[in-house]
């Protein structure tokens, strides 16, 4: 028994061995700096801000109500829950590639009587004769001398932090998207009540003018005139009251279950800001991304099934022991001088199968597209970067702008009212004038709301939001790890 113990552990540690590829991480196909122009201010890192990947959302996100949202999200989104589901799947499938690299050890009892016909037997024959039989073994245990099994191994281990990537780009995912069905749900509630706000103010207006009519001061044109602003204020409170409830419906999903109404936002100025994060010197920092880091294990693992494929053209050798005892009586099985044993060992040797040669192929194609797969996924992480440092740079501009022409159509339309009243224009001026200052006003809500998604935005592309640190990651391979290694 100790001799086969010794001689199983001595050819585990001779299939070390692998026919994988060696992997070096390939050349990002993006400039190593961000982009510079005219939408691209340079702007130095200013002291306190930390990369997206170092910050968590309970960080970034100061508002107590977006971080209770949140909170609930990540407990009751169905999106989340999937993603964390495949990463167990992803983690038992490994454990059973593992496994594969163990043999497989059985314990069989057995018992039979036979009775043997009186005509065949030879004199002083038993004609019923009986055996029993206790045994301990392997049966073909392929021995992983090439290492196709430990490469179909690295392989299932690859797809599971695969899978471990995705769930972290789900979450940031997720967390971004619910503060953008906040920020959505505060710019529409905010546009809301300045609707209602014009709708009070412009029906104020019109009853006026319509006082004036009966008095014969005003004319028919100008009470119709004074009646437009009051239907378009009446529509816009119904399209925004409709923009509410679908907002609201929209973060309902993302969190799983309806958000209380204290959590709710009244509107953007009452949205605590985010913190300032940096986008870091170099692009490489997007390397870091859980979705290219994703894209990466799966390269690797298109490495390691070029190994599997190798493996196979090679002999294939199992190996069957068996260790027991035998008797023909019962009572007799552990008695002296009826141990039994069997080692025995067989090996395959392919000659000539064509469907090994097209698997090799495949596989190597199959690396082709992974690496493809990876550098369109850093080139796509690029892109969303540079769209968002573009916004970045040119919202603030736009935003300050707004604001300077909303004060001066808010001052163009108290002159133009003013001098209706002192009967010096017609009220078409003061109809033109408050038309163009809530549509100004409508459109400063939508920038802020630009400006705050954006800084969010920022956030989720740099690789920020994914729950727990890089380091805490590890830590968590390094307790799977020491469950399945012996």
């Amino acid at each position: 028994m100790r001799r086969a113990f010794v001689l199983i552990l001595g050819l585990i540690f001779l299939s070390s061995c692998t026919m994988i590829p060696k992997y070096k991480r390939p050349e990002a196909p993006i400039p190593g700096q961000w982009p510079s122009g005219a939408a691209y201010p340079v702007t130095k890192p200013m002291a306190g801000t930390l990369e997206a990947t170092q910050l968590k959302w309970q960080e970034f996100f100061t508002d107590p109500k977006l971080q209770k949202i949140i909170e609930t999200a990540l407990k009751n989104n169905r999106d989340l829950r999937l993603a964390a589901l495949n990463v167990e799947r992803a983690r038992a499938l490994y454990g059973i590639s593992w496994a594969d690299l163990l043999p497989i050890v059985d314990a069989g009892v057995g018992g039979s009587q036979q009775q043997a016909s009186a005509d065949i037997i030879g004199p002083m024959v038993k004609r019923t004769s009986k055996n029993y039989d206790v045994n301990l073994g392997i049966a073909a245990w392929e021995v992983d001398f090439f290492g196709r099994i430990r490469s179909l191994e690295k392989q299932a281990l690859e797809e599971y932090l695969n899978t471990e990537e995705a769930r972290c780009s789900v979450q940031i995912s997720l967390v971004s998207s619910v503060a953008d069905a906040y920020l959505t749900l505060a710019a529409n509630r905010e546009n809301l009540a300045l609707a209602e706000s014009t709708f009070r103010s412009q029906t104020s207006s019109y009853n006026m003018v319509k006082r004036q009519y009966a008095l014969g001061v005003a004319n028919g044109l100008d009470l119709h005139r004074s009646q437009t602003p009051v239907e378009i204020a009446r529509r816009d409170i119904a399209r925004y009251t409709e923009f509410v409830a679908q907002s609201q419906n929209a973060l309902n999903l993302l969190a799983g279950s309806p958000v209380p109404e204290d959590l709710l936002p009244v509107d953007l100025a009452g949205v605590s800001p985010t913190k300032d994060i940096s986008t870091g010197l170099s692009s490489e920092v997007l390397l870091r991304r859980p979705d290219i880091m994703a894209a990466e294990h799966r390269l690797k693992g298109a490495y390691a099934n070029i190994g599997a494929a190798r493996a196979s053209f090679f002999p294939q050798m199992s190996l069957t022991t068996t260790l027991g005892t035998a008797s023909n009586e019962l009572s007799g099985l552990f008695k002296a001088g009826t141990n039994t044993w069997l080692y025995g060992a067989q090996a395959t040797m392919p000659i000539f199968d064509a469907r090994t040669w097209f698997a090799y192929r495949v596989s190597k194609a199959d690396r082709e597209i992974a690496l493809a797969q990876y550098e369109k996924a850093i080139q796509t992480a690029f892109r969303e970067v540079a769209d968002v440092l573009a916004v970045r740079g040119t919202v603030g501009q736009q935003v300050a702008a707004q604001e300077s022409l909303v004060d001066a159509l808010a001052e163009t339309y108290r002159l133009s009212n003013f001098r209706y009243t002192r009967g010096i224009d017609s009220y078409l001026g003061v109809l033109v004038a408050q038309r163009e200052l809530f549509a100004a006003q409508q459109a400063l809500v939508l920038l802020r709301q630009k400006k705050f998604a954006n800084r969010v935005r920022l956030y989720a592309v740099l690789g920020g939001g994914g729950g727990y640190p890089e380091a805490a990651k590890t830590s968590l391979k390094k307790r799977f790890f020491r469950f399945f290694r012996v």
